[in-house]
């Protein structure tokens, strides 16, 4: 074998390991970078919390931009998962999602599946009903009444306690109204600030809040059990973002208050 086809192969097997050395670095940056995404689920009808703009398509809200601070602050990329709410645990449990924010309130049940955050809202049930009804002042009198709910919350696992009650589930919250105000239903059982929301929103003069606010209620952002190092990263995050003072502009941005 001569001296010129030996440098040839020589130059040969030092490129492929060239080669191979780059593809294996490659590929570890493509591994760094998926680690690097954090899948968020969330059901986008709940606002000011989560909800689809109009005119961009994008997923906006007090939660959307909480957990994109929330990522920031970890290093990741924070991508947002639309699925329905009573689908939410379920994806995180298979894996399909990393964590949820979607105005989940911390509740016994739901923390036998799931790791919740710290709480990052305090919220409370209330009812819309027609402005032309004044007989339901409080939740007693929705005995025996048409409630409209949104499948899966604690609104309605509250509107099932109430004796004789007719509960009709809708798989978002803007259905449930669109049935009040069709007649289909006495009254909406809801979180406080959504159903804020949907009044100042709209400008409707044909609906309004009702009753003592009820069952005053966290809100978390939920993790997988097994993935306690993720559940640790999204509460020191949260804390630093109270801390830096992020947190508060969030929250002033879009309930016009300090928390």
């Amino acid at each position: 074998m001569s001296k010129k086809l030996v440098a040839i192969i020589l130059s040969v097997f030092v490129l492929s390991v060239m080669l191979a050395g780059c593809g294996g670095q490659s590929d570890q940056k493509q591994q760094s970078a998926k680690a690097k995404v954090l899948k968020v689920g969330t059901e986008p009808s709940f606002a000011p919390f989560e909800f689809q703009d109009e005119n961009s398509k994008d997923y906006v809200g007090f939660d959307m931009d909480l957990v994109k601070a929330i990522g920031k602050q970890m290093g990741y990329e924070v991508q947002i998962v639309s699925l329905g709410f009573d689908g939410l645990i379920p994806a995180l449990e298979s894996g399909q999602i990393d964590a949820i924010a979607s105005g989940m309130s911390i509740t016994e049940e739901r923390a036998k599946k799931v790791t919740f955050s710290k709480p990052y809202y305090k919220s409370g049930l209330t009812m819309v009903i027609k402005s032309d009804n004044n007989t339901l002042k409080s939740f007693k009198d929705l005995e025996g009444k048409q409630i409209g709910v949104q499948i899966g919350t604690t609104g309605a696992d509250e509107a099932k306690k109430i004796k004789d009650a007719k509960v009709r589930e809708f798989n978002t919250a803007p259905e449930a109204f669109l049935e009040l105000k069709n007649g289909g239903v006495d009254a909406v059982v809801n979180d406080l600030p959504v159903n804020e929301y949907f009044l100042a929103k709209t400008g409707t003069k044909d609906a309004k809040l009702a009753g003592e606010v009820q069952n005053a209620e966290n809100y978390g952002i939920a993790t997988a059990k097994k993935n306690t190092e993720l559940s640790e990263k999204v509460n020191k995050a949260l804390d630093d973002l109270k801390a830096n003072g992020e947190y508060e502009k969030i929250y002033m941005k879009w309930f016009n208050k300090k928390p």
